[in-house]
């Protein structure tokens, strides 16, 4: 435990997420790395499972978007893909394909095709910064 002159208890956070996953959710995509990939709330096996696990935040969809229901599922894919290239489980080549399973899970949820189109364009086009490791978020300590 950390204290601080008053001998107050320290908290560390991290900013920046809207949402926490309720429950785990799995399911497949089409990247297969070459060994497991498992971080704290995220585990990508070599035959494209993917498994979110409870606990796990996000900031749902970014940019000028709203953030609705046929787009929550394909943010949480992309958004746990982008966190393995970040923390280096996954090469910066995957990025390509992270931002495919956003677009073929906002389609499967019924998001129309230009929007779809509009969202992927989006993506290809402005977050590559967020799928590189200097992307990281920050802990912070308060008080």
């Amino acid at each position: 435990m950390r204290l601080n002159e008053d001998n107050m208890e320290m908290i560390h956070y991290k900013d920046g997420y809207k949402y926490q996953l309720a429950r785990d959710y799995v399911c497949h995509v089409d990247i297969k790395p070459d060994k497991v990939c498992l971080s704290e709330y995220i585990e990508l096996g070599i035959e494209g499972k993917l498994t979110i696990k409870k606990g796990y935040s996000w900031d749902g969809p970014s940019g000028p978007t709203i953030d609705s229901k046929n787009f929550m599922r394909g943010s949480l894919i992309h958004d746990s893909l982008y966190q393995l290239i970040r923390e280096e489980f996954l090469p910066r080549e995957a990025r390509e394909q992270a931002d495919i399973e956003l677009k073929k899970a906002c389609l499967e949820d019924g998001m129309s095709k230009l929007r779809t189109w509009y969202v992927f364009k989006c993506v290809r086009h402005f977050a590559m910064s967020a799928a590189h490791p200097d992307h990281k978020k920050i802990v912070r300590v308060a008080p």
